[in-house]
């Protein structure tokens, strides 16, 4: 019995002890996707990677992986994420943010007749929040945000198609918080992590 369990047994259950949260392989994973993103945007040099990426594969509660990302999410908001809102509107072809691309402080999407799909899996984020002002009309707004990632969903109406959070909810340390407002519509706005096709295809693409 390590000295941690063995205090907590001579206490007789008096009183609870708060214990740290361990990690799952989602957190891990999560956290070595950021620190590889980081490396590739010139961050991390090779050496941090190497000794971060040990860190995170090693950790057992979340917050030994706390502080192996959090000097990579800068705050306050420089650059575009401090001006404009990305607005962007379905229309009738739909429209969609993949791949890398820089995400701002606020987001509004409508849907439209073609919809619009916003994929956080490879963006570059500079904020500690993120607010996603979301219409589903017609066609519906769909968000897919990596593992670790939380979606605050309680401000959005969800109308007739619906509001479907299909996360997790856990969230990771260092890790952005999307707050979610706006009206489902006809169609509904949607909320998920990568699919198993999405994770191979970010795999491939982190190793290229």
């Amino acid at each position: 019995m390590t000295a941690e369990f063995a205090d907590a047994a001579e206490s007789g259950g008096a009183r609870a002890t708060r214990r740290p949260l361990r990690a799952s392989d989602a957190d891990r994973e999560a956290v070595v996707e950021q620190l590889r993103e980081a490396a590739a945007e010139g961050r991390l040099d090779l050496d941090e990677l190497d000794e971060r990426l040990g860190l995170a594969l090693g950790a057992k509660t979340v917050a030994e992986l706390e502080p192996l990302t959090e000097d990579l999410v800068a705050e306050p908001m420089f650059g575009p994420a401090a001006g404009a809102p990305l607005v962007l509107k379905g229309g009738i072809h739909g429209v969609s943010r993949t791949g890398k691309w820089q995400v701002p402080a606020r987001i509004v999407a409508s849907g439209g007749m073609g919809g619009v799909r916003l994929d956080f899996t490879r963006a570059e984020v500079r904020v500690r929040e993120i607010e996603v002002e979301a219409y589903g009309e017609m066609a519906g707004v769909t968000l897919v945000v990596p593992e670790g990632w939380a979606v605050n969903t309680d401000a959005v109406d969800p109308g007739i198609g619906g509001m479907r959070n299909r996360t997790t909810g856990d969230r990771l340390p260092g890790t952005p918080l999307v707050r979610l407002v706006g009206a489902g519509g006809m169609a509904g706005v949607v909320v998920r992590h990568p699919g198993r096709w999405e994770r191979r295809k970010l795999r491939r693409a982190l190793e290229s």
